[in-house]
């Protein structure tokens, strides 16, 4: 008799997964911004009792150069165990590796060595085209009906952008997603609300928009993405817009509550036209409709404009940029990445209508270029992707946003880095003055994927 006993590494609830092993290796995504030496996915040594703590272990090269490796995720996850659609004999073993200027989609297998992945497979851009209608892959997500992808563009690389699926099993591309789309037509994140049969998709651009850095038109023009999306998960269906208003513009990274019986979550919007500053939202079910809250407001910080670059020059300040938000795996703190003014910061989320900053760290910054407790610096770029380990006490973070925008912001180049911040359980962050990973050029390094998964990376069924 053959028994089957699904991957240890899929918790049936984030209580259970909080209680995982550590994780001992990163997986992050780095790339050319030149676009002329192939992109790689890069194993980071994260375990503290090893020699080779902080360091790169290996990078498995793409096959071409000019992908633009952006956002990445496993092949299957915990959602793997609902009981509405159950797959517990899959294993989180492949990484789906998006190239997001190429549309290129490259599927790596980690399990005969974790620290040597292996290519198995690549979909070429003209297949994703011709199977899903879509192009600009970027966020990957395992899900109840396979491995879910928002694209940013369809086509021909303009509107509308949607979501496609593939094959947990083969990696075949199966198609586009959405049966009754409604008025959506700009892409960026999706993520969902299993207990609650729920869709949340947001929005940035088509990439006729940003793929050349952000058009200082369009923005101020308020013409990038300001909604988001709610669908029918099941059905496939549009259901409802909240658009957040002219001033506000980029509506970007979605963290619903890991626990299932809760019906919100939290976005961040990068930047106020009004007066530069950040803020987030929670999205919560008011009576029989979805509604929105602003929670937090991260204002712009007054600078000289010698030190600022061209496109800020006028505004005479520094604003914090919240490009990526990341929540805890018991939705209780969230972090906040401000690229613009070097800071991490991290709230107390227990009441998601009135967060409580309980941590805040600066690093990098368009004017601060603070260092790090190991020594380094003066820093450029700063916090951007940021990722959490399953019992949210490590959290890891790197400091890339785009190849064309980072030069907008950061006119004398990107150095890329790595670092890593160690959680108190009540609140409080500090770096790990032992983790600092100075990235190889040419590459810098974007979104961070932790071995067995992590706090954006699974989505549960059970409390």
């Amino acid at each position: 008799m053959t028994t089957w006993t699904p991957d240890p590494t899929f918790y049936p609830s984030p209580r259970m997964a909080m209680k995982a092993p550590a994780e001992t290796l990163a997986y992050v995504a780095a790339f050319d911004p030149d676009r002329k030496v192939p992109d790689g996915i890069a194993v980071v040594d994260v375990d503290p009792g090893s020699a080779s703590y902080s360091k790169i272990l290996n990078t498995v090269a793409m096959p071409n150069a000019g992908d633009e490796l952006h956002h990445f995720g496993w092949s299957a996850c915990s959602s793997s165990l609902c009981p509405n659609a159950p797959h517990p004999h899959i294993e989180r073993r492949y990484l789906v590796v998006p190239g997001l200027r190429s549309s290129r989609i490259h599927i790596l297998d980690t399990k005969p060595d974790p620290r040597r992945p292996a290519i198995i497979k690549v979909i070429e851009p003209k297949d994703v085209a011709e199977r899903a209608g879509y192009t600009r892959p970027h966020t990957v997500h395992c899900g109840p009906e396979g491995i879910y992808v928002a694209a940013l563009g369809n086509r021909e690389g303009k509107g509308p952008g949607g979501v496609f699926l593939m094959d947990h099993e083969t990696f075949d591309v199966l198609g586009q997603w959405e049966m009754d789309r409604g008025p959506q037509q700009f892409a960026y994140d999706a993520w969902w609300h299993l207990g609650h049969d729920t869709m949340v998709t947001s929005e940035w651009g088509t990439p006729d928009t940003f793929e050349n850095g952000l058009i200082p038109e369009v923005l101020l023009g308020a013409k990038y993405g300001r909604r988001l999306h709610f669908w029918d998960l099941h059905a496939r269906k549009h259901l409802q817009t909240i658009d957040f208003g002219d001033k506000y513009q980029l509506v970007f990274e979605l963290r619903p509550a890991h626990d299932p019986t809760k019906a919100y979550g939290f976005v961040n919007c990068v930047i106020s036209l009004e007066n530069l500053s950040s803020s987030i939202w929670t999205w919560y079910r008011d009576g029989g409709k979805w509604a929105v809250k602003k929670v937090i407001e991260i204002p712009a910080e007054p600078a000289d404009p010698d030190q600022l670059p061209p496109l800020l020059k006028g505004f005479k300040a520094c604003p914090p940029l919240v490009t990526d938000i990341d929540l805890s795996m018991d939705d209780r703190f969230l972090y906040v990445a401000c690229w613009g003014t070097g800071d991490m910061q991290q709230y107390d989320v227990s009441d998601p209508f009135n967060p409580k900053l309980t941590g805040k760290v600066r690093i990098g910054g368009i004017v601060a270029r603070a260092g790090h407790p190991n020594g380094a610096g003066p820093l450029n770029g700063g916090p951007q992707m940021v990722e959490i380990s399953r019992d949210g006490r490590r959290v890891y973070f790197t400091n890339s946003l785009y190849g064309a925008i980072d030069p907008q912001f950061y006119p004398d180049g990107i150095e890329g880095w790595m670092v890593k911040l160690d959680a108190a359980p009540n609140g409080g962050i500090a770096f790990d003055p032992k983790f600092f990973v100075k990235w190889p050029a040419p590459h810098r390094p974007h979104q961070v994927r932790l071995e067995g998964g992590d706090c954006s990376s699974d989505s549960y069924c059970y409390p």
